[in-house]
Formats: C-alpha cells, sequence, structure tokens
C-alpha cells in the first residue's frame, strides 16, 4: 500500500533536503489512511482513534538516540578508555571488565547489569573525564602503589626518571591518574639500559612531554642518542704536528728574529 500509494506517487519527484522529503510524505500518509476501506465501514484512520489511540502511552521525554555497546577493563587509575577518551568508575572496580554504552551525548558504564558511572561523552582524545566521589580515599589499600613508591622506584633508574614520573603525578588532578603512564615507564625500563632511559628522561623533562606516550617514542626511533637541543655540538681535539696546542700561548715569548737587511 506504502509502495503504490506513496512511493509511486512520488517517484518522479526531486528532493534536496530530508525535511522536504519528510513533509510531502506525512501529507500523502494522511491521504492514504483517510482512504475508505472497500469491504467494511470506516478507514484506517477511524480505526487508529477507536482502538489503537486509547492504549498508547505517552512518548519518551527524550527523543531515542542510536547506541553501541562495548566491553572494557577498568585500569589501575580506576578509568576505562573509551574512543581513545578517559571516564572513571568507582574505584573498587579496579581491573574488572565492564560494559559501556555509547550515545552521541552520554556514556554509560555498567558492571553485572548494573550502571555504576555516567558521564557526559567527550571527543577529546588523550584525556580524562573524572568525578570526585570515584576516587578512593586509600588508594594504596586496593592498588598496591602509592605515588611516593612509584617515585622510589623510578629513582632506582636514575634521577632523572625519578623525576619524569614526578612530573607525570604533579601533572593530575588526581596523582593514580598518572599511574598509567608511571607504570609504562617502568617497564620500559626493564628493556632498555639505565643510560638510555635517563637520557630519554632529560628530553621529555627538556619538551615538558609529561608520558609514556613521549618517552616511548623517544626510545623506539633512538631519540635518546641524540644531543639535546641547545646543547653545543661536541668536538674532539684534534692532534697534529702543525699545531702547536693550548701549552704555547702561556710560554714565554720568544726572542725576535733578527732583522735581515
Amino acid at each position: 500500500m506504502v509502495q503504490r500509494w506513496i512511493i509511486a506517487a512520488l517517484r518522479k519527484r526531486k528532493f534536496f533536503s530530508l525535511e522536504e522529503v519528510n513533509q510531502t510524505i506525512a501529507e500523502l500518509l494522511v491521504r492514504l489512511n483517510a482512504r475508505p476501506f472497500r469491504k467494511r465501514p470506516g478507514s484506517r484512520a477511524t480505526l487508529f482513534a477507536q482502538l489503537d489511540r486509547p492504549a498508547l502511552k505517552p512518548l519518551p521525554a527524550a527523543r531515542f538516540q542510536f547506541g553501541e555497546w562495548e566491553t572494557a577493563r577498568v585500569n589501575i587509575d580506576y578509568h576505562v578508555e573509551v574512543d581513545r577518551h578517559f571516564y572513571s568508575v568507582p574505584y573498587a572496580l579496579v581491573h574488572q571488565e565492564v560494559d559501556v554504552h555509547l550515545t552521541a551525548e552520554t556514556v554509560e558504564i555498567l558492571h553485572r547489569g548494573v550502571r555504576v558511572a555516567s558521564h557526559v561523552r567527550s571527543y577529546v582524545p588523550a584525556k580524562a573525564t573524572s568525578l570526585t566521589e570515584h576516587r578512593p580515599k586509600s588508594h594504596q589499600r586496593y592498588l598496591g602503589r602509592t605515588p611516593s613508591r612509584l617515585i622510589e622506584e623510578a629513582q632506582q633508574v636514575g634521577p632523572a626518571t625519578g623525576q619524569l614520573v614526578e612530573a607525570i603525578l604533579a601533572a593530575k588532578r588526581h596523582p593514580e591518574m598518572g599511574y598509567r603512564s608511571c607504570l609504562g615507564i617502568l617497564r620500559l625500563a626493564k628493556t632498555y639500559p639505565p643510560e638510555r632511559m635517563e637520557a630519554a628522561a632529560q628530553r621529555c623533562l627538556r619538551a615538558r612531554a609529561y608520558n609514556f606516550q613521549s618517552m616511548d617514542s623517544i626510545l623506539k626511533n633512538q631519540l635518546d642518542r641524540l644531543p639535546l637541543p641547545g646543547d653545543p655540538p661536541f668536538r674532539s681535539a684534534v692532534e697534529h704536528d702543525n699545531i702547536r696546542g693550548a701549552g704555547y700561548f702561556d710560554s714565554p715569548p720568544e726572542a725576535e728574529p733578527p732583522v735581515i737587511q
């Protein structure tokens, strides 16, 4: 019926917006529903008013939004990563698997079917949306890690590495939000020697790049082997018989050669 009385009727029409199409379809739909039945009295419109309308419930206050579902694991910083953004959940769910329901405006996080967190969706990458009530009062009891312990472990690699970990923790609103980067840096220390770790950490500190990704990129691309920007290039002394050296200029002056007439 719809194909015959609406789609076929519009087959030669051209539209330039979705609103224009919907408006025209609505007009033809009213006409279709008002057409009298052939073998019974009334029309679709009269039956709807008599049977369907009294049984209908009110529409939801908000329009339907398309949603996506995915699973995620709560990291040590009690955040889950969704579309390159981080959202907090209650700290007791660290290392637990949760379900994430995404819409264009909201992010809902559920654990075993119960909603444990809800956030306004953010499209800013590599940033975090956190709620204060999700932060633990004593993070050590649940995670076995404290900021001071992380700094101490990094200082065992070298002073620059310790300074970098301390800077990462200080740059976050909550220190626990920097745990992921700090633990990543400590894992790098198991792959690279301390001298390379220290050189890479110095480069991160110089650039104020307080994150694991910068440290990892520097080491992978061997940028730590290059001199730091602003450092004078090192040149080894050249040895040659015709070069007198600095000691020559400290010796007393020789007698002036005789003047040849």
